[in-house]
């Protein structure tokens, strides 16, 4: 019986979004199917992330997760919980970087990774996106030429675009300003 209802609690929580395209929770998963990364580098999945040598699907533990991305990235910066958002409370950890995880109930649910902005904390290590060459500062062009690149012409938050069905992002500038993948907080 309590296998039944965390099932169908873990299949409850990956259909919510409080965004419309992409859904960044579809497709199938790849967070433990690549080769581990470097001890100080963190490799964005769309089902997940890896920080050094471990890979974390969506739904992985808080603690498990913001320890691994300590270890890679240097301590948290911040927290913070949003209790407003579409798809529920939403706590968040922010660590250097950019990289901010999303977590509800204690599992990981999202990941946003913005630009760097003034009294960010310096990062020890790295931070890329698995699936493709794009990154945060990436021009719009090499963004434009990624396979599965879609303009979501119908956002209110800005010049948004997808990368298949499962991460989105945001140029200002003509330079991606943030990639994203899960659950978010976007007042829409």
């Amino acid at each position: 019986m309590r296998f039944a209802l965390a099932i169908i609690g873990a299949l409850a929580l990956s259909a919510c979004d409080s965004g419309q395209v992409p859904n960044p929770a579809g497709g199938g998963g790849d967070a433990g199917s690549r080769a581990a990364v470097r001890e100080n580098e963190v490799d964005l999945r769309r089902d997940g992330l890896a920080a050094g040598p471990e890979a974390f699907y969506f739904a992985a533990g808080k603690s498990e997760v913001e320890a691994a991305l300590a270890r890679a990235l240097g301590e948290a910066s911040g927290s913070s919980s949003n209790a407003d958002c579409g798809a529920g409370p939403i706590d968040f950890t922010d660590y250097p970087g950019g990289l901010a995880v999303h977590f509800q109930q204690g599992r990981l649910v999202g990941w946003n990774w913005r630009s760097p902005q003034e009294g960010d904390a310096a990062t020890k290590g790295t931070i890329r996106l698995s699936d493709g060459p794009v990154g945060v500062g990436s021009t719009r062009a090499e963004a434009e030429e990624t396979p599965g690149f879609a303009r979501i012409t119908t956002s209110t938050l800005g010049e948004e675009f997808s990368l298949g069905p499962s991460i989105g992002g945001f140029i200002e500038n003509d330079a991606v300003s943030m990639l994203y993948a899960g659950t978010q907080c976007f007042f829409r």
